[in-house]
């Protein structure tokens, strides 16, 4: 198949690509800079200039089987294997980028404005590809102490629900074209190869790691190997259709987390971050 991913240089998709590639399939990864991208990706799959925004250079879109929309802002940054960042650089990292309104701004327009975009490239083409696959996550709930929520459960009203609401609806439309589209709600995405996972340790890594407010906040995750093994399912099953939460069936508390990273790393697990200090420090 010859597969287009929007998104396709954070975790996700260098999995993704990495495991399609391995199996004789062509990738196509939509990106604003082609040039830094390769050296990230499989030397066979094939970097696409784009701004996020509109559709110029999309000449790979009307050969396109799969399009995968994992585009978007990094939520709470990302570290990436090879790069220089000590632990408290990436402390200093995080502690720097609050969620200030513009922050806020920036992680939601580039969801909505790359779902706007490929509705629009597939208007345009006169083939269409056979399965849409459109990322969310599982944030659209909201936050709850409640480990079990159900994909008919209804959407929160905090920021993060808000996104992930406008996130899926921006390429509601690809629907009415005839395209299988596959809605796909992520739980924290865990390696250790990059993403999340080494900045969710790093408190534990400074002998500072703690539940944080009650420690009760369920904690959805999956691991990343599971992940693009359900994307590759969903999209060559064709009767999965709608929205999928992507979750390991044992999802845990913040507090039962922190418990495992402690034991597994060696570390103290004592020190209770009250949510009133991170909202000052990281806003919203």
């Amino acid at each position: 198949m010859n597969i287009l991913i929007a998104g396709g240089t954070g975790l996700i998709g260098r999995a993704l690509s990495r495991s399609l590639v391995q199996d004789g399939h062509a990738v196509y990864i939509l990106t604003r800079s082609p040039e830094t991208t390769s050296a990230l990706l499989h030397p066979t799959c094939v970097p696409v200039l784009w701004d996020g925004r509109n559709t110029t250079g999309w000449r790979h879109l009307a050969e396109s089987d799969a399009v995968i929309n994992l585009a978007g802002e990094s939520i709470a940054g990302e570290y990436m294997p090879g790069r220089k960042f000590s632990r408290v650089s990436m402390l200093t990292s995080i502690l720097t980028k609050p969620w200030t309104d513009d922050k806020k701004r920036v992680i939601r327009n580039s969801r909505v404005n790359a779902g706007s975009a490929l509705v629009e490239a597939l208007q345009k083409s006169d083939k269409k590809p056979a399965v849409f696959v459109q990322a969310s996550a599982v944030g659209y709930y909201g936050p709850h102490d409640t480990v079990d929520l159900p994909e008919t459960s209804p959407p929160g009203n905090n920021f993060l629900a808000e996104v992930c609401q406008a996130w899926e609806d921006s390429t509601l439309e690809i629907e009415s074209m005839g395209v299988r589209r596959v809605t796909i709600r992520n739980g924290l995405v865990l390696s250790a190869k990059g993403g999340i996972l080494p900045i969710m340790l790093l408190p534990f890594h400074l002998f500072s790691g703690g539940p944080i407010g009650t420690g009760k906040q369920a904690v959805p995750w999956i691991h990343i190997h599971d992940q693009v093994d359900a994307i590759r399912f969903l999209i060559d099953c064709a009767e999965a259709q709608g929205v999928y939460n992507l979750s390991a069936p044992n999802a845990v508390t913040n507090a039962e987390f922190g418990q495992i990273a402690a034991r597994v790393l060696g570390r103290p697990n004592w020190m209770s971050t009250p949510s009133l200090a991170l909202r000052i420090a990281l806003g919203e």
